[in-house]
């Protein structure tokens, strides 16, 4: 009979611009390897997650990372006296920070994660897309940070329009003329913060990889697909698994020189010589991820084991012509459950 852990879960926010928590408890509760109950970790109280009671066994609510790191440890450490967790997954990139320098002091409290290591974190920033690019010999394009409007002008310089207009953590526009520049600029960074990422646009095809990267340069799975379906913010509502070759070779090769340690989602375009360009560098699971579950390769499952220290084996292969199509529906709950949450921070 297979052991019963427990872990917890963030990002369960599953709306228009869905985080990876569902996703990856979906994956969890599907694991072979052993029985699981579900901690919701949750920043608001209309997270739709926290009212998923078939996938979510009980829900707590969490500081903010602009918070710090010590309101953090101490929430997670009242919640550890509660539910006595096994692992922690942590699924938005605002958060992996705290959670990476805090990982010492979480395995001591008996909370185990597998989360890329801080350099690993820090060198894949849009901001350091370029260095990371030349570091590893992966084709990106041309970027660079700006702080400022009085930036703007000047990239006529640099770049030809359209151009890309992408906020630290999250968002992307493509502007076509100085003014669609500085229109996102005010919205990005009101949002997100400084600096602004300005990236060439590249005409092409999108593709994604997800994957999981053992610390050590191993791949122990990768998933590539095509989008098949993109939303007004970017985000993928639908995609394909398929069998491209390029893919798959530069995906081993990130995790070969990066020794990547984690989950991950590189972000790809192929333009029209057939040249692929990494995008971004998203250092979690995507909100996609159980289409790994789907295609045989369940990510969020293997991630587990290896924060456990358990021996996992590469996966070899998957099912190519697997799609995911993503949907949106309504919930009916009852009030007091909103209460609950809001008052006490947890359900």
């Amino acid at each position: 009979m297979p052991k019963k852990i427990n872990i917890a879960v963030t990002g369960l926010n599953a709306i228009d611009s869905p985080g990876p928590g569902i996703a990856v408890i979906r994956g969890l509760r599907e694991a072979k390897s052993f029985d699981v109950r579900i901690i919701g970790l949750a920043y608001e109280s209309l997270e739709p997650g926290i009212y998923m009671h078939d996938l979510i066994d009980k829900t707590y609510q969490i500081p903010y990372p602009s918070t710090g790191t010590d309101s953090l440890l101490k929430r997670l450490e009242y919640i550890q006296e509660q539910e006595n967790l096994d692992v922690i997954i942590p699924n938005f990139d605002a958060e992996l920070f705290p959670f990476i320098k805090l990982s010492p002091k979480l395995k001591e409290m008996g909370i185990s994660t597998f989360l890329p290591t801080e350099s690993q974190f820090e060198e894949r920033h849009k901001i350091n897309l370029p260095d990371f690019g030349k570091k590893y010999n992966i084709r990106v394009p041309h970027s660079k940070a700006i702080f400022s409007t009085v930036e703007i002008p000047g990239l006529v310089q640099e770049f030809n329009y359209p151009l890309v207009v992408k906020g630290k953590y999250y968002d992307a526009e493509i502007a076509h003329t100085p003014e669609q520049v500085q229109a996102y600029f005010t919205k990005i960074s009101n949002k997100w913060g400084l600096p602004i990422i300005i990236q060439q646009y590249v005409k092409g095809t999108e593709y994604n990889a997800t994957g999981l990267g053992d610390g050590k340069g191993n791949a122990i799975s990768i998933v590539p697909m095509r989008k098949q379906y993109i939303t007004d913010k970017g985000k993928a509502w639908g995609g394909i698994s398929i069998d491209e070759e390029e893919i798959f070779n530069l995906t081993r090769h990130f995790i070969k020189t990066t020794k990547w340690r984690g989950g991950f989602e590189l972000e790809l375009i192929k333009d029209f010589s057939n040249s692929f360009y990494l995008l971004e560098v998203n250092p979690r699971m995507p909100a996609w991820i159980y289409l790994s579950v789907g295609v045989g390769q369940n990510i969020p499952e293997a991630l587990v084991n290896l924060a456990l220290e358990e021996k996992v084996e590469p996966y070899t292969d998957f099912a190519v012509g697997k799609m995911f199509i993503r949907y949106s529906y309504d919930m009916i709950v009852d009030v007091e459950e909103f209460h609950k949450i809001s008052t006490l921070g947890e359900l």
